[in-house]
């Protein structure tokens, strides 16, 4: 326990192994250096956020922690037993069928309990667990970790100014503040340590309160320095309970050499219970659940398909068949295109950063490799995707009267599949790297050059040779040639005109004019095809460093 900024979650992070960056010295278990990778098979880490799946149920969210937390061993049968007991143990039995989004704030904390006691771990690891819970709730979650301390579990936590009721409920207390340690020894026996060093704890008042407003140093820093005189900066044992049984703590030396991380992340499956084929089936069959019940990511992107298809259509009804209409034709595939790279990136975008706290969250604590969770995602949300941009493309092409035969329908849809794809990648890679607010600045801001070397507004023989390079790599560009060469490309004849003078009913004359060609469609799948991988590529590797950084 500390004031804010003591670095309380700091030092829970780097015990945990949650934190191993710019971190120097030796952390010990039983005296021995710890190997990360079994202490994290033992451990588990609950964060001081409810990192929860708001859109399943706490039965449901539990059978989703048995299937991958449990070895094979262990049947359906077996699982429900175990979540039965330890719905029952903290007193979750009757929210059971209740989606974790509607719970309590001292539910959702039991909920995130719960989910790691399916393993059984022997030392739990939880950030300011009574933070955003009422008095009653924090007693409930003090006696519930007291509990579980008494069936053999080590439980270490932060707690920030506990009242005494319940700083009575910890059998060892550290107090920590500006990086030094005040206090280390029992709960009880903290009262008389301060007796002993002449800064008595005033009658009827909180010890808990009265030890952190010492950390502050509001009774002066020669009483903060002469508390971390006192307990050696906690290499004292002096004040533990039973302290003539326990053995000196020694100092450890930190070296001035180049950090040595205690134990490098394996990037296999090794830590995970379960094989990769039963992580992926578990998690897909999660993923497919939130999509069906997921208002923002299925229903509101198919209504919004469906609405803006209907309304192009409606203002371009028939002018793909109508040589008089060649350019208003023409703005329309360019709006169509900007339809699928906005709509998809940019709800990728909100969406991704939201799941990046639970895929570390669980991750860490070894529910899945990053592979699994990956190839999830992409099972899950392409069809989605594909749907959406099918469902689109067919109520556009028809009403707006673009020639029909199949090879040109089949080359626009594939078009606009290939793009939707490629603007879901980079949301993906947008997404793993910046958080929502820099996301939806930086997503936008990367379409506009994309937009200049397309070939649209600026001809592509108007852009200067040393920019030339742009159009190479703007996906745009490849997207809207692909239309192009779909629907005025593949040797189409004279354009109908009801008018005296139709200037481009000729449609050769037209692609002259814009600078495109009517035959390299297929080039520009091709092209397309290529954007789309290195995207997926792109933003698991981005996603992987992500992860890797944060700890």
């Amino acid at each position: 326990m500390g004031p804010s900024g003591a670095g309380k979650s700091s030092l829970l992070d780097v015990l945990s192994g949650f934190k191993i960056t710019g971190v120097r010295g030796v952390v010990t278990v039983n005296g021995r250096e710890r190997d990360l990778d079994e202490f994290r098979r033992i451990s588990c880490y609950i964060t001081q956020e409810d990192r929860l799946q708001g859109l399943l149920t706490v039965r449901e969210n539990m059978k989703v922690s048995t299937d991958l937390k449990l070895s094979a061993k262990y049947n359906d049968q077996d699982k429900y037993g175990i979540i039965d007991e330890i719905l029952s143990l903290l007193k979750l039995s009757e929210a059971g069928n209740t989606r974790a989004d509607r719970l309590s704030g001292g539910q959702k904390k039991r909920l995130s309990i719960a989910l790691e006691l399916v393993n059984n771990p022997l030392v739990m690891f939880l950030d300011e667990p009574t933070t955003g819970l009422d008095s009653a709730s924090c007693s409930t979650c003090i006696e519930l970790l007291r509990l579980l301390a008494r069936q053999g579990r080590t439980i270490v936590c932060t707690i920030h100014q506990p009242s005494a009721s319940l700083f009575q409920n910890f059998d060892h207390v550290y107090v920590l503040a500006q990086g030094s340690c005040l206090y280390q020894g029992s709960a009880e026996r903290l009262v008389p340590f301060l007796d002993a060093n002449d800064m008595p704890c005033p009658m009827y008042h909180n010890p808990a309160d009265y030890v952190i407003d010492l950390a502050c140093g509001e009774y002066g820093e020669d009483k903060f320095n002469k508390m971390v005189k006192a307990t050696q900066n906690g290499r004292s044992v002096a004040w533990f309970k039973d302290a003539e049984k326990l053995p000196p703590v020694t100092h450890v030396q930190v070296s001035h050499r180049s950090p040595r991380l205690p134990g490098k992340i394996k990037c296999s499956s090794s830590l995970q219970e379960t094989s990769q084929m039963n992580q992926l089936s578990v998690i897909v069959g999660r993923g497919i659940k939130k999509v069906q019940r997921d208002t923002t990511l299925t229903y509101m992107r198919i209504i919004a398909n469906l609405a803006t298809g209907l309304m192009l259509g409606l203002l371009y009804y028939q002018a793909g068949m109508d040589g008089a209409k060649v350019l208003d034709n023409y703005n329309l595939l360019f709006s169509i295109l900007i339809h699928h790279v906005m709509s998809t990136m940019m709800l990728t975008i909100l969406t991704f950063p939201m799941e990046m706290s639970i895929l570390t969250k669980e991750h860490f604590n070894r529910w899945y490799s990053l592979k699994s969770y990956y190839l999830m995602i992409n099972i899950v949300e392409l069809p989605v995707a594909a749907g959406c941009c099918i469902m689109f493309t067919v109520i556009i092409y028809f009403l707006t009267g673009q020639p029909y035969t199949n090879t040109r329908f089949f080359v626009f849809l594939t078009v606009s599949l290939l793009t939707v794809f490629i603007a879901q990648g980079i949301g993906y890679m947008i997404g793993a790297i910046f958080n929502v607010v820099n996301g939806t600045f930086f997503g936008p801001t990367l379409v506009v050059p994309m937009m200049m070397f397309s070939g649209f507004g600026v001809n592509f023989r108007d852009i200067p040779r040393f920019l030339f390079w742009g159009t190479k790599v703007s996906y745009l560009r490849y997207g809207l040639e692909g239309y192009v060469g779909a629907i005025y490309g593949m040797n189409r004849t004279t354009l109908p005109c009801d008018e005296f003078y139709c200037h481009y009913r000729y449609p050769d004359k037209f692609l002259k004019d814009i600078a495109m060609s009517a035959d390299v469609f297929w080039e520009d799948v091709f092209y397309l095809a290529g954007m789309f991988i290195l995207s997926r590529v792109g933003a698991y590797y981005l996603l992987r460093w992500k992860i890797r950084s944060q700890r």
